[in-house]
């Protein structure tokens, strides 16, 4: 079984509610799940994964200063049970907006640069890929997508729920 980060764009007024009802957000992540495929465009999706990249990004993100942990996310959803690995956290709408900012001026390259695939390695980064130079090419495609996710919540005024299932 692997690891995935998941991500679930919600309107203040979900945030509210899952704060204070987090089966009903549970439940609410679900549906949304449910209802998109991998073919819903980024910037449309309520929902985006990572897939097995999230702590390869987090490496990166924190290697290079990033202000925001979109990784794992900020705040704990209080009383919520773990989603899969552990409770879901969230990014209250600024962070959101931080975030985008942020991404929307980094690059994959620019967060790569000067990375040595062996400094994954030696971290323990999951899951344990990092034989070549070439495996820090895995996150290419995820990047930008999750750009466009974070600068879609943030232009919609979204708070963002995560955790790892």
């Amino acid at each position: 079984m692997s690891m995935n980060g998941e991500y679930l764009r919600v309107t203040p007024g979900e945030l509210t509610r899952a704060l204070e009802d987090p089966e009903w957000a549970l439940d609410f992540a679900a549906d949304v799940q449910d209802q998109e495929d991998e073919e819903t465009a980024p910037a449309e999706a309520r929902h985006f994964t990572t897939h097995q990249t999230w702590n390869m990004l987090d490496f990166l993100l924190k290697r290079s200063a990033f202000p925001v942990d979109i990784a794992y996310g900020e705040e704990l959803i209080p009383e919520a049970d773990d989603w899969g690995y552990e409770p879901p956290r969230y990014l209250t709408t600024k962070r959101v907006r931080l975030a985008a900012e942020k991404l929307s001026q980094l690059t994959y390259d620019e967060l790569i640069h000067g990375v040595d695939h062996a400094e994954l390695a030696a971290a323990e980064i999951y899951p344990q890929i990092w034989d070549s130079p070439t495996s820090l090419e895995w996150g290419r495609d995820l990047f930008p997508a999750l750009t466009k996710f974070f600068q879609a919540a943030a232009s919609a005024d979204h708070a963002i729920v995560i955790w790892l299932d």
